[in-house]
Parts: structure tokens; sequence; C-alpha cells
């Protein structure tokens, strides 16, 4: 896929711990994708970065964790961007992530995620999960559950 096109590219992981899933919840600032939503960390793909050198450098930058291996699960094509998906296993605490971007961060398990919606203690609310994020994850369960 060239990700040198015009719309958006992304690069976003599915870390995964114990059949539960990392996920983020974005802050709700209005101008960004997906605010006050639960959904993956990654973020946008630089020029001339492969989406597997961007998923890598923004895990780090957002949560300050090196994936120990990562594999593709596919890029999925929307009307707003091309979602390059990867996954990779979560061998450390929640305590021992950093969170440097976004409102919170918690693991979810498959139930909440068929559910599509969990309580923020940060937030004090209930926040949806993304659609497209929720579909992707259960695909991946589907397939890898």
């Amino acid at each position: 896929m060239n990700t040198n096109s015009p719309k958006r590219q992304v690069a976003l992981a599915i870390l995964h711990q114990d059949r539960r899933f990392l996920m983020q919840l974005r802050d709700n600032i209005p101008t960004i994708a997906h605010p006050g939503y639960w959904a993956f960390f990654g973020g946008h793909i630089e020029p001339g970065e492969t989406p597997e050198v961007a998923v890598k450098r923004e895990i780090i930058e957002e949560i300050n964790y090196e994936m120990p291996t990562v594999t593709s699960f596919g890029a999925f094509d929307a009307p707003q961007a091309v979602r390059h998906v990867f996954y990779a296993p979560l061998t450390v605490g929640l305590d021992e992530l950093e969170l440097n971007e976004g409102w919170d961060l918690d693991l979810w398990s498959i139930e909440e995620i068929q559910k599509g919606e969990r309580y923020s203690k940060k937030a004090d609310s209930i926040r949806p999960l993304g659609k497209p994020h929720q579909q992707i994850l259960l695909d991946f369960i589907d397939r890898h559950l």
C-alpha cells in the first residue's frame, strides 16, 4: 500500500495480555479524531516512514513501551483514513507504562469490547469504544482467539 497517498495513513497497535486488550481513552478535544472515545494507541505515519516503523515509534511516544514483536493484522481502508493495524503482546504491567498521550488507559476484556463502552475513573464517566476500533478488535478476536 502506498503510504504517500493523500488519504491520511495511521499505524495502530492491538496490545494484548491474558485475553485482554490495552485501549487508550482519547483526550476529549473536539479537533482530534474520536475525541473522548476509547481507541487503539498509535498515530500518523510520517512521510517516508513505513507503517511498522510508525507503530513502534508511536507506542514508545504514547506509553513508553517497546513492543517485543510486531505482526501485521492488516490495512483497513475507510473514507477518513487507512488504518494499518499491528498486534503485539503487552509484556509489562499497566503500572510500568507512562501515559504520555490521552486521558486514560486500561485493559479491556472481550465482553467489554463486545459491549462497546466502559467506565473511566479519570473521566468519571462511561465512555464509548470507537466503532472502527471495536470492529477491528472483534475481527482480531474471531481470527486469533
